[in-house]
């Protein structure tokens, strides 16, 4: 009988390596629920107490999550890497991804002329004595942040290789393992992954489009929240954008517990054509994340951190100890980038065309009797009753979408739509095809 769950072991570290290996083997679809406690113990002969404790190993590993009565589920994207056989298959030809999240690769400007501009100005190879953060960024950075009214005047700024990367560097400088951190609801699927990883614990903090709704917030921080995540425009998967009236009563909020970790992330950065509203820096640990990818390119794995000096130097300490420092190669690009006044225009166009496409998708939609959310940014978030059906729906009619359950703590559930790939003329039948496959909702807001 333990055969056809794929598990052996007698111990608790014996049981739960074998269900790590049946993932990274393909043995276990992602999703897929794990045998019930007392089954298993039986299965293997060993007490449900040694079954318990190998599932509670796996949850603190982000390989699992308990989700109530449907049990013990492998995560969607746990932190191993399955062979390339249990990869999820890709989205059919027929059928439109617009479940990616990504920017639309057609507006990213070309790296050709920055590239080989930072050729002809590269300077002696780098050692690994010479090789920083290089100062003429940093002060480019603080420049373009202050521009965007954010206060990092005395802020200490580093670079880091990506929005995770700055979080989960600042996560492991504050918190430790059993930590709960607060998470807007629904939130980035990588950052309840990562969350996962770390062995940390979500907690969530419902949103309307105006940004974290301050008694949810208050309800979080008394349940022990150590830290609290916020998107400051553009929030993934929903589109929010923080107020500035919400921002204030956020501030307010905040003010009144001095040693909470405060993390914004500003992802969309010049693709929003919105402006931002931090509430930081009002704790004593404040960080303010904006990453490259959105606007030039997921492939430059390259972002500025700024916040207080502590947390900062944290950072900066265990990276040099890890990977040791951003490529200097990719600074200097990011830096011509930024300089280059057609690039700017580029980048510019591309917001305007994101919010075009944006608020034309929710005009139809909620035509259709649809409500729909998307304040700012490359995503859509559409609440339904019944995500497995209005994914396999919208599959059908030729549309690959992300089911909310990716996103979401406690959240009811949604699909989220990016706009990236979508041209002008393919809304009106995205939008017929969206009204199809979801039932409204009577006005429920993401709650």
């Amino acid at each position: 009988m333990a055969e056809q769950y794929q598990v052996s072991g007698e111990t608790a570290a014996e049981i739960s390596s074998s269900i790590e290996a049946g993932v990274v083997r393909g043995d276990w679809v992602f999703g897929a629920a794990l045998p019930p406690v007392r089954v298993l113990a039986g299965a293997l002969h060993v007490s449900p107490a040694t079954v318990a404790k190998a599932y509670q190993e796996l949850r603190h590993r982000g390989v699992v999550e308990t989700e109530g009565r449907r049990g013990t589920r492998i995560r969607a994207r746990p932190p191993v890497t399955p062979t390339r056989a249990a990869l999820r298959l890709a989205v059919p030809a027929n059928v439109l991804d617009l479940s990616s999240g990504e920017p639309d690769l057609r507006l990213l400007p070309p790296l050709g002329p920055p590239l080989r501009a930072v050729a002809e100005r590269v300077g002696p190879p780098q050692g690994y004595t010479s090789a920083v953060t290089m100062p003429e960024l940093v002060e480019a950075a603080r420049a373009r942040l202050l521009d965007q009214g954010i206060p990092v005047a005395d802020a200490a700024i580093a670079v880091t290789a990506g929005t995770l990367d700055s979080i989960e560097r600042l996560l492991i400088a504050h918190l430790r393992p059993g930590d709960a951190v607060a998470v807007e609801d629904p939130s980035w699927a990588n950052l309840l992954d990562l969350i996962a990883a770390l062995g940390m614990r979500p907690l969530p903090v419902t949103i309307d489009e105006e940004g974290p709704e301050p008694e949810s917030l208050a309800a979080a921080l008394r349940a022990g929240a150590r830290a609290v995540m916020i998107t400051v425009r553009a929030q993934n998967p929903t589109g929010a954008l923080v107020s500035a009236a919400r921002a204030a009563t956020l501030r307010d909020l905040l003010a009144e517990h001095p040693d909470l970790l405060l993390v914004e992330d500003d992802h969309a950065a010049e693709l929003a054509t919105e402006p931002p509203h931090v509430i930081g820096p009002v704790t004593r640990w404040w960080a303010f994340v904006r990453s490259a990818s959105k606007p030039f390119g997921p492939d430059l794995r390259i972002a500025v951190l700024a916040g207080d000096e502590t947390s900062i130097a944290r950072v900066t300490g265990r990276m040099r100890i890890g990977m040791g420092w951003v490529s200097t190669l990719s600074q200097r690009l990011l830096l011509e980038l930024w300089r280059d006044a057609g690039v700017t225009e580029l980048v510019a166009g591309a917001a305007r065309s994101y919010a075009g496409r944006r608020r034309a998708l929710l005009d139809l939609l909620r035509e259709q009797g649809i409500p729909a959310f998307g304040a700012a940014g490359i995503n859509v978030w559409v609440p339904v009753t019944d995500e497995t059906h209005a994914v396999a729906t919208l599959r059908d009619a030729g549309y690959a979408v992300a089911p909310g359950a990716r996103f979401r703590v406690s959240s009811p559930p949604g699909v989220r739509i990016t706009i990236g790939p979508l041209d002008e003329p393919d809304l009106p039948p995205l939008a017929r095809a969206v009204a199809a496959a979801a039932r409204p909702v009577g006005g429920i807001v993401m709650r």
